[in-house]
């Protein structure tokens, strides 16, 4: 079903993709700075947005996971997983190629309960002692609820003892709400809110200098649908180059089974820009966050 990790590089090396000129008045992308275009395909990608759920075991093994990284040149992903025993799995596998990030989610514990469940902080502070996790999350706050500030107030401690990130999936007001609780937590919002129009991923990254973002499952969004990047995410893309990172979000398997195509989808998209803002949301970004030397020759590695 997949190429040997050998020929992983050969196939992404065939992989082309079209430099469309790009259209913008932003002082980095005038005729002194032109979008990277075919370029993309020679820089490495960070996901950081990779889930390896349970219903993924039996058909994507460790191996094909990474060989799917291998195919479309992403050398390193933020992985966490329902439960966390899959990226443990994949940690374990291929160390020099994940971040291993700890979702709460395990047992009767899900996206909409969590904080609710019995001895949550127990889990959390076993396993951030037996594994070597660099977030906790990703985790949703659907809706906010005050109550759960106790928990959130121990969430938010756990992460800055150890200099880690909250990995957030909500909307603005409970990115503004953990602020509330502690100014200096670390956070990288999913999907850019995923749900929010971009004038609000705009105000919220405007509002908080210290918000990182993922992007996954918003390249179409900023693809817009005509030659160049959609006008509010163009803005956003430029204005917040340093704190942004691309991802793919396989939460489900039919996520994994297009894997391809999403990452192809991100290249489309970052082909559009510089080749300096390109390689910082590509994958500089989160080497700079995540302190890795992240390269083209991870490629092909464990």
């Amino acid at each position: 079903m997949f190429n040997s990790s050998k020929s992983a590089a050969r196939t992404f090396a065939t992989l082309f993709f079209s430099g469309i000129a790009l259209f913008t008045t932003h002082t980095l992308a005038d005729e002194n700075h032109p979008p990277i275009g075919d370029k993309i395909k020679g820089i490495p990608l960070f996901d950081a947005h990779i889930h390896y759920k349970q219903p993924a075991w039996e058909k994507y093994s460790v191996k094909n996971i990474i060989e799917l990284m291998d195919q479309n040149g992403v050398a390193m992903g933020l992985v966490s997983s329902t439960p966390d025993e899959g990226t443990i799995m994949l940690w374990e596998y291929a160390p020099n190629r994940i971040v291993p990030e700890l979702r709460p989610y395990h047992g009767n514990a899900g996206s909409s309960n969590w904080a609710k469940a019995t001895n949550m902080e127990v889990y959390l502070e076993q396993r951030l002692k037996q594994y070597p996790h660099e977030g906790i999350g990703e985790f949703h706050i659907h809706s906010l609820d005050k109550t759960d500030e106790p928990l959130f107030c121990k969430v938010i401690a756990m992460a800055k003892k150890r200099d880690i990130f909250l990995h957030v999936h909500s909307g603005a007001e409970p990115i503004r709400w953990l602020y509330s609780l502690d100014k200096d937590v670390k956070i990288i919002w999913a999907h850019a809110g995923l749900g929010d129009p971009a004038s609000t991923v705009y105000e919220l990254m405007s509002e908080f200098p210290d918000l990182y973002a993922d992007t996954s499952l918003r390249e179409y969004a900023i693809l817009g649908g005509g030659d160049g990047l959609d006008p509010e995410w163009k803005k956003i893309i430029f204005d917040f180059q340093d704190r942004l990172m691309i991802g793919s979000d396989t939460w489900i398997n039919a996520q994994w089974d297009n894997y391809s195509s999403i990452m192809s989808s991100n290249r489309q998209w970052l082909s559009k820009l510089p080749k300096d803002v390109a390689e910082k949301i590509a994958y500089k970004n989160a080497g700079r966050i995540f302190k890795r030397d992240i390269s083209m020759g991870l490629v092909g590695r464990q």
